[in-house]
């Protein structure tokens, strides 16, 4: 696919002896976290779809590592394409901060899209659909003339259909099929990711959007009105995901469960004084959403454990 920074005359490729260093700071500049739970997305996919037999966990393991290679791909180009933005923030990420070249992180996002597409070949036309679909949508979020990014409705459902699609191919990577307790995690936990954790990152980025000239639901219409929108959003979601399981899919109750406390916390966060002031303080919505991310997820592993 289309790529934004090739290696030219006056740039230089990434030295092997230099490679290790320069791929660590890549995937911290990618975010571990969100690295890890996307992977956590990509597992519970494969575990609620398995039809009981043996799982094939070669075939798994590639299907993870192509997953892999393919965030690392949407999160990098993402933070290659946002260092104005993340400089005026103050952001400490590695190119940000000058830890990393931009032409090196470009470099490797290149290869990671490279390994991920190769990789997908070995699995089938639904995963190379899906990783290709995957890419495409990093490459529209970040990269003009689309750059999605730059409004939070686009954002948001850029966010909710890279949800859904990991889940998705956690399940054709297992040679599993799609039961209902896998649809209401995934339409639960991606509508989390797009109306709550979408919307909460950029509490925090306020000044740098609007530096970048972004159209956020926080630039547009105040901070206040978007902390107002991400509390609902939270409560709204793990409300209806906790009825919704107890409806339809009664294995999900204590994942649910989980996402509603969190939802809880993270509204009287966002709505009190905790989250204002310092860059910090104002991350904190965004964390608890990550917190509750992965406290669901490994409620829906432990659910699978004990069953």
């Amino acid at each position: 696919m289309a790529t934004t920074h090739t290696t030219t005359p006056g740039v230089r490729a990434v030295r092997l002896t230099q490679l290790p260093a320069t791929l660590m700071l890549c995937i911290r500049e990618a975010r571990i976290a969100v690295q890890v739970i996307f992977l956590g997305r990509f597992l519970c996919g494969a575990a609620l779809s398995s039809t009981g037999l043996r799982v094939p966990t070669g075939r798994l393991a590639l299907g993870g590592l192509v997953w892999a290679a393919a965030i690392l791909y949407v999160y990098l180009l993402n933070g290659v394409t946002d260092v104005a933005e993340d400089r005026v923030n103050r952001s400490a990420r590695p190119i940000a901060s000058g830890r990393l070249k931009v032409t090196e992180a470009a470099q490797i996002a290149d290869g990671s899209a490279l390994l991920a597409l190769l990789g997908s070949l070995a699995l089938g036309w639904w995963m190379i659909a899906l990783t290709a679909l995957v890419l495409a949508l990093g490459y529209a979020y970040s990269v003009p003339p689309l750059a999605l990014k730059r409004w939070s409705a686009a954002a948001g459902l850029v966010t909710l259909v890279a949800g859904l699609i990991t889940y998705a191919a956690g399940a054709v990577a297992a040679d599993g099929r799609p039961g209902t307790a896998l649809l209401v995690l995934a339409a639960a936990m991606s509508a989390w990711m797009a109306l709550v954790g979408a919307q909460a990152k950029d509490l925090s980025d306020i000044d740098g959007d609007r530096a970048a000239g972004r159209r956020t639901v926080a630039v547009r219409r105040g901070e206040q009105w978007a902390r107002r929108m991400v509390a609902g959003n939270a409560l709204g979601v793990g409300g209806g995901f906790l009825v919704v399981a107890l409806a339809v899919a009664p294995p999900l109750r204590w994942p649910a469960a989980v996402v509603l406390a969190g939802a809880v916390v993270l509204a009287a966060c966002v709505l009190g004084g905790h989250s204002r002031g310092s860059r910090q303080r104002r991350r904190r919505p965004y964390r608890i959403f990550m917190v509750t991310q992965y406290a669901a997820h490994a409620a829906v592993v432990a659910g699978l454990l004990v069953g």
